[in-house]
């Protein structure tokens, strides 16, 4: 698994296909479907509390979401998960994708907590996806298929979890 920043950004550029921007090819939603749904199942045990998903996102290269209620955290917001539909990639944020610049900025903002942080972390690890940094997604983006992709300056989130 890859873990530093270079490494992660070696991956996000071997998954860009210009052809293939909502998902990638030979995309197989239950192949995206069985781990996520694995995913809510553990969250929910971890956590001991139900968890709100939404899943099967249309015209998004997003798969789903987790929301983990912040009743159940220590932090002050809720945790969301974010399933992209390339390369089992995921992202964990406080309370919403780009509510917070950073997880950094979210746990010194007490809106996120980093032992809740670390079990999330480590879930996803378990189930073999790949944890995206939000401050690597938010970079600017300058793979082939930025002409596809809306706003004048995209990021990597819009590749990989933004709506066509």
């Amino acid at each position: 698994m890859p873990s530093s920043e270079s490494e992660l950004l070696a991956l996000l550029r071997e998954l860009d296909d210009p052809v293939h921007l909502e998902w990638p090819q030979g995309y197989e939603r239950r192949k995206c479907a069985e781990p996520f749904g694995r995913l809510v199942a553990r969250l929910e045990q971890d956590f001991a509390v139900r968890c709100e998903s939404e899943q099967d996102t249309q015209d998004s290269s997003e798969y789903g979401r987790i929301h983990v209620p912040a009743a159940a955290l220590k932090g002050d917001s809720r945790l969301v998960v974010c399933v992209s539909k390339f390369g089992n990639l995921a992202l964990i944020c406080a309370d919403n994708p780009g509510a917070f610049l950073s997880t950094a900025e979210a746990i010194d903002e007490r809106a996120l907590h980093a032992d809740d942080l670390v079990r999330v972390d480590q879930a996803l690890k378990d189930l073999g996806y790949v944890v995206v940094p939000e401050e690597l997604l938010g970079r600017d983006y300058e793979g082939p298929s930025q002409e596809s992709l809306d706003g004048e300056r995209p990021d990597w989130w819009a590749r990989f979890f933004g709506y066509f």
